[in-house]
């Protein structure tokens, strides 16, 4: 099976809190980062598209399929989403680092994923750079 990130993603990043969250939705809600859909393109190696998390929240997204060597991951990705100017997202900027979730021989229609970490690369709202969370993107069908 080859796997593309051409496509349309639910995406969904979340603070990387160890404490367990039992039965508390509040809290299970807390935990979400943001939340979007992924609309990529690619040509060759490269990668665009955009992040619309709703309500005028847009991160234009650029960057690159990498080489991976050996193992079951068959793709990573790296990219970087730019707040549009003109939207409350501008002056943002955001780096992604994902790959292929794991494809399960004897999964039972197991959806395309793709996970992994973003970085708050810029400052924006009051809100440091440098804070990291984890992310998981599932292709809509």
């Amino acid at each position: 099976m080859s796997f593309s990130l051409q496509g349309r993603w639910t995406y969904r990043s979340y603070r990387n809190d160890p404490a367990i969250i039992g039965d508390n939705a509040e809290k299970a809600l807390q935990n979400i980062f943001g939340e979007g859909v992924f609309t990529l393109a690619t040509s060759g190696a490269k990668v665009t598209g955009m992040l619309d998390m709703g309500s005028g929240y847009v991160l234009d997204l650029t960057g690159a399929v990498v080489p991976v060597k050996g193992g079951e991951v068959r793709i990573a990705v790296r990219m970087v989403g730019i707040g549009r100017s003109g939207t409350p997202t501008a002056g943002w900027e955001y780096d992604y680092h994902g790959t292929d979730a794991f494809t399960w021989p004897n999964g039972i229609s197991q959806v395309p994923a793709f996970v992994g970490s973003v970085i708050r690369a810029k400052p924006h709202n009051g809100s440091p750079a440098g804070y990291v969370a984890s992310f998981n993107a599932v292709r809509q069908a």
